[in-house]
């Protein structure tokens, strides 16, 4: 696939890197191609650097992994996004994207693209290295769109987890952020350190 990804700090620049190692085409969409961070990213293969207007039209996929309230400024770069494929990576359970609840509702009001929620609920540190004790660790996602969600499961599958699992549609998307902060909660509010990750077990 041809990924953009803006937002290259911790959790976009580990999806970056391990969706490189896969074969993606990685487009990093920045404010400035001479000054932005992560351009460490550069060293993986299949990865260049573009404006967001030009990396989100070389490409079928879109990761935003940015602040919440950065989406406004995102969105007046982005350009038509007409049928492509969002994942929204933030999380607005500190400060949403107002008058929206989270950034997903921002897209899916004002992009006519397949959304997606995912990527979300752990640390950057679980998106680098989804892998404890020789099991993968999950991912989840939800929102409306079933084409989104399953590029969302390749992606997931692609970046190492052992499965992408469905929350739900977008009633739900609120409630998978919360599912991130309890991750939060756990790792940094409790202290149980950020190398912990969630993993669904069955009988």
């Amino acid at each position: 696939m041809n990924i953009a990804i803006i937002g290259t700090g911790n959790v976009g620049g580990a999806l970056a890197t391990n969706w490189s190692k896969k074969g993606h085409n990685i487009n990093l969409g920045v404010q400035d191609v001479n000054n932005f961070k992560g351009q460490d990213l550069l060293k993986n293969e299949n990865t260049r650097v573009y404006s967001i207007r030009d990396a989100v039209e070389k490409s079928e996929v879109i990761l935003i992994a940015t602040p919440p309230t950065a989406i406004f400024n995102i969105l007046e770069q982005m350009g038509d996004v007409s049928g492509k494929t969002i994942i929204d990576a933030t999380n607005a359970v500190m400060k949403s994207p107002e008058p929206y609840k989270t950034v997903y509702h921002a897209l899916v009001d004002k992009t006519n693209t397949e959304v997606v929620k995912c990527f979300n609920t752990t640390g950057y540190e679980n998106m680098l290295n989804p892998i404890y004790n020789g099991e993968a660790i999950d991912m989840f996602m939800a929102g409306d769109s079933e084409k989104a969600k399953a590029i969302a499961l390749q992606l997931s599958t692609d970046a190492g987890f052992g499965s992408c699992i469905d929350f739900g549609k977008s009633d739900k998307v609120e409630l998978l952020e919360k599912f991130a902060l309890s991750w939060i909660n756990l790792a940094i509010m409790q202290g149980h350190g950020r190398n912990m990750a969630f993993k669904v077990v069955r009988r």
